[in-house]
């Protein structure tokens, strides 16, 4: 790749050798779904050669190879966020290491999460571990290019600097970069998505996933603990079900309590914005369950 890049490749262009896989049967596992609505491709040894290899002859494709973590989970969404806005020009494909392991090693996967390119049926370039988001965007650009793709106009730099310090976790670095995009712009929906990521993300700060979700099943009259099984939720990947799990609490609460889980599930939406078809359907029903 001609771009510079401070994180140093780990793949040289040649194929992949899939021939392990075909020798011996994969184990009897079933990948995790991905949250409904994912405009991502779930990857498997039964499917990679339809869904990358033969795809990429005509679109690039990048595989994220993650694992469900807190840590690794933003950065995935930053992809996804990536995907989204370069509308459809390369394809975002995922694999879950801890299911797809023959997979990971065929492709020479060292360390999670990490990402690959594959253009024109070849694996072109990789990167380990998180990229901060301009060097992703960078990345990704050369990834682009490399596939005959025109890329786009960088965003604003105030905003994604702020981006930058939230993947990278300086929270607090990344909450006065909102601040102040929002103090200039109050409407931006971007630095308002931001800036409630950073309160989810300072919320869970240091809690187990596993441990809080449990909490809130052998618990569902406590309050606290439904608000944090819905922000871990989030990072999850499991949104829907992180609404659904406040729009029934709402249901079941009143006066400042109430209020309280409403305004939590709206900070919540907003991480998602307004035109996420989960958001406008989660919306729907806590107009039905206020009123």
């Amino acid at each position: 790749m001609s771009e510079p890049r401070p994180t140093q490749s780990i793949f040289t262009r040649g194929a992949v050798d899939l021939s392990s896989l075909r020798s011996t049967p994969a184990p009897a596992q079933e990948a995790p779904p991905a949250p409904s609505g994912g405009p991502w491709i779930e990857v498997t040894e039964a499917n990679v050669q339809s869904v990358v290899l033969e795809r990429s002859l005509n679109t690039p494709v990048v595989i994220a190879f993650v694992v469900d973590h807190p840590q690794v989970t933003p950065y995935f969404n930053e992809l996804v966020s990536q995907n989204t806005a370069d509308g459809g020009s390369w394809v975002l494909a995922r694999v879950d290491v801890q299911g797809q392991q023959r997979l990971a090693q065929a492709f020479q996967v060292q360390s999670v999460p990490t990402l690959m390119a594959v253009v024109g049926g070849q694996p072109v370039d990789g990167v380990p571990g998180i990229l901060p988001p301009s060097d992703l965007r960078k990345w990704l650009d050369a990834v682009l290019k490399a596939g005959g793709v025109q890329v786009r106009q960088a965003e604003d730099p105030r905003l994604a600097e702020a981006d930058e310090a939230l993947i990278m976790g300086d929270l607090d670095t990344a909450e006065m970069a909102y601040k102040k995009i929002l103090a200039d712009s109050p409407k931006d929906a971007a630095a308002e998505a931001g800036l409630a990521h950073v309160g989810l993300a300072k919320r869970v700060a240091g809690v187990d996933p596993n441990a809080a979700l449990a909490k809130a099943a052998q618990n569902p009259q406590d309050l606290a603990a439904q608000l944090m099984a819905a922000d871990v939720e989030v990072l999850s990947g499991q949104a829907e079900q992180a609404y659904r799990r406040l729009v029934e609490l709402v249901r079941n609460v009143y006066g400042d309590d109430r209020e309280t889980v409403r305004q939590h599930l709206v900070s919540l939406f907003t991480i998602a914005g307004p035109d996420d078809p989960a958001v406008a359907s989660a919306r729907r029903s806590l107009a039905n369950a206020l009123f």
